[in-house]
């Protein structure tokens, strides 16, 4: 049975660090975004219905947006994206031995967090 997909909430900006500082000054005082501030030190703020997280990187030169896309079934969704040639890449960003998901790319190379826990961020 094929897992079902839906989005998730959460968006990921990765911003070099010579850009951070502006970018979270944009959100928080020209747009005037609400700052998520249960999970600080993480940078976040209330996007609509989503969350959108600013992240420091350092070695990037200009920034990356990451999404979010929640299944019920993490094995069998990992083997529908191996059976579609879908990358998965889960070195770019360590998850913790307890978390049910894993990373992919889309072939625009968007990275895609697939979580098996709705909300778990």
């Amino acid at each position: 049975m094929r897992p079902k997909f839906e989005g998730g909430r959460n968006i990921a900006m990765k911003v070099p660090p010579h850009q951070y500082e502006e970018t979270v000054r944009f959100y928080r005082d020209v747009l005037g975004f609400e700052q998520i501030e249960e999970l600080l030190p993480s940078v976040g703020f209330r996007f609509g219905a989503n969350q959108l997280w600013i992240d420091r990187v350092p070695g990037l030169s200009q920034a990356e947006l990451w999404l979010e896309v929640v299944t019920d079934d993490t094995r069998a969704a990992a083997e529908h994206f191996a059976q579609a040639g879908t990358a998965r890449c889960d070195e770019i960003e360590a998850l913790g031995e307890n978390f049910d998901g894993f990373w992919i790319s889309s072939p625009a190379s968007i990275i895609h967090l697939v979580d098996g826990k709705a909300g778990s961020w």
